[in-house]
C-alpha cells in the first residue's frame, strides 16, 4: 500500500464487504472485499470502514473504541492493506481493555490472513422484511 487510506464508504460498500472474506479476532471482526475498478484520485486506496454497534456501549465508549481501531490501521495496515480492497472493522466490547499493542498486531494479522485467502467467506445481507415485526407469527 502507497500509505494512502480513505474512510469515506457508504451503506452498500459495507453490505458488499459483509460477503467478502473475513477473519474474527478477540477485539473486532475484520471483513473484506475487493473493489471495482475506479477513477479518480481515491481509486487504488485501501478503504476502511467501522462498525460499533450500541450493545458495545455508550457514546464515549463506542467513540474511544473508534479511536484505538483507526489509531490500529494507521499503524498496522501500512505495507499490508490491499489497494483497492475495502475492509470493514466490527468492534467487539473487548476493543476497549486489550492492550493497543495486542490490537495492532490483531490487525496485521487479519489482513494478512486474508490477503492470503484465509478466513471465513461472508454471507449475503439479512433481507429486511416489509411487514409488522409479528407477520407471520400464529
Amino acid at each position: 500500500m502507497s500509505g494512502r487510506r480513505s474512510i469515506a464508504m457508504k451503506r452498500a460498500d459495507f453490505l458488499r464487504a459483509a460477503r467478502g472474506r473475513q477473519v474474527e479476532k478477540q477485539g473486532f471482526i475484520l471483513q473484506s472485499i475487493r473493489r471495482m475498478p475506479e477513477t479518480g484520485a481515491d481509486a487504488l486506496a485501501a478503504r476502511f470502514g467501522f462498525t460499533i454497534s450500541r450493545r458495545v456501549g455508550n457514546a464515549v465508549v463506542r467513540n474511544r473504541i473508534r479511536r484505538r481501531l483507526r489509531e490500529a490501521v494507521r499503524i498496522a495496515a501500512a505495507g499490508r492493506a490491499n489497494e483497492g480492497s475495502d475492509y470493514v472493522l466490527i468492534a467487539r466490547r473487548a476493543a476497549l481493555d486489550l492492550p493497543f499493542a495486542r490490537l495492532a498486531s490483531d490487525l496485521a494479522d487479519g489482513i494478512d490472513r486474508i490477503e492470503r485467502g484465509e478466513g471465513t467467506t461472508g454471507r449475503s445481507p439479512r433481507k429486511r422484511s416489509g411487514g409488522r415485526a409479528d407477520a407471520g407469527r400464529q
